[in-house]
């Protein structure tokens, strides 16, 4: 199941590779939830850590030959994407949404859109990796979709809707 709409300013050929990236959230992130590690939206404040920002979460975008996926603990720059309108570590999400719960689901969805402008890759790529930066880039999740590469455009990562079906971090 696919949690990003993909929009860009580009076509580009479907693929026959097989990649090693994969998709998931992260393990660790599992278990840190319930410890109060990760603050991701605003609120009163979270019990354990008593602040009422949300932490800094970024988005890396990783290369299709990489092997990213739930089993990484932390965000790495190994076989992170490069190119001209890319900074390393990625954007920083925007965290205008609080955790919530739809029925028996915990949602979280970012509140804004991951966006490169002005990018060209510096090859093809296949996964965004979400991780706490403000918790020793602590890995959220690691999404995958199709392989792109950007020539002078714009990559755009749509957010789904954040309800139980489609949220882009669920715990049911």
């Amino acid at each position: 199941m696919k949690r990003f709409s993909i929009r860009s300013s580009f076509a580009y050929p479907k693929s026959k590779w097989c990649y090693a990236n994969s998709q998931g959230m992260a393990n660790t992130f599992k278990a840190e939830v319930m410890t109060g590690i990760h603050a991701l939206g605003p609120g009163t404040g979270v019990p354990a850590r008593t602040i009422s920002t949300p932490d800094t979460v970024k988005a890396a975008l990783f290369l299709a030959s990489g092997s990213r996926g739930p089993g990484d603990a932390t965000y790495s720059v190994t076989s992170e994407m490069s190119g001209t309108g890319y900074t390393a570590g990625g954007v920083t999400v925007t965290m205008a949404n609080a955790p919530h719960l739809d029925t028996t689901t915990g949602c979280f969805t970012p509140s804004a859109s991951f966006q490169w402008t002005g990018f060209t890759s510096a090859g093809a790529f296949d996964c965004c990796m979400m991780y706490n930066s403000s918790q020793g880039n602590k890995n959220i999740a690691v999404f995958t979709f199709g392989s792109q590469n950007i020539t002078s455009g714009t990559f755009t990562l749509t957010m789904p809707s954040d309800v139980a079906a489609t949220a882009l971090l669920r715990i049911a």
